[in-house]
């Protein structure tokens, strides 16, 4: 006979064998299953291995929190540029983050409305709180968006 693909065998795969099947199949009444309990019914051993995972996983210690694959802006409200920059000066994300006032993000930065502004600032920021911008533009100062 040619050896071919076809007519291969597996020699790891073992033939499968079929349980409950009569005392004629070989394996008698209880087929190799026992008398009683969860393994001796249909389905038990799954949730055996369910409570042996989970006992696992009891021991593991949980990681705390929850971090995002979609990084959000970094955020500053106009209050702290009213006590950081003086009258006149052009805010961006570049300054505010080597003054340690927001951390990196690379989504950009987002000016919001809380606290009060007296300065006319220059603020470039990729997004702006409708508050924010009304207060920046009454001080006297500049919102403008970055895209």
């Amino acid at each position: 006979m040619e050896i071919t693909l076809d007519n291969l065998k597996n020699p790891n795969k073992k033939k499968k064998r079929r349980k409950g099947r009569g005392d004629s199949s070989g394996r008698g009444t209880y087929s190799g299953r026992g008398q009683k309990g969860q393994k001796s019914r249909s389905g038990g051993q799954k949730g055996l291995r369910w409570l042996g995972l989970r006992q696992t996983l009891k021991r593991i210690p949980k990681k705390r929190g929850f971090k995002s694959f979609y990084p959000k802006m970094s955020v500053i409200n106009i209050g702290d540029l009213d006590k950081h920059f003086d009258d006149g000066e052009i805010i961006n994300q570049k300054k505010l983050l080597k003054m340690d006032l927001v951390n990196y993000s690379p989504r950009g930065l987002k000016v919001l409305g809380q606290g009060k502004i007296n300065k006319k600032l220059i603020v470039k920021a990729k997004a702006f709180s409708k508050s924010a911008k009304e207060a920046i533009v009454k001080a006297g100062g500049q919102a403008e968006e970055i895209k």
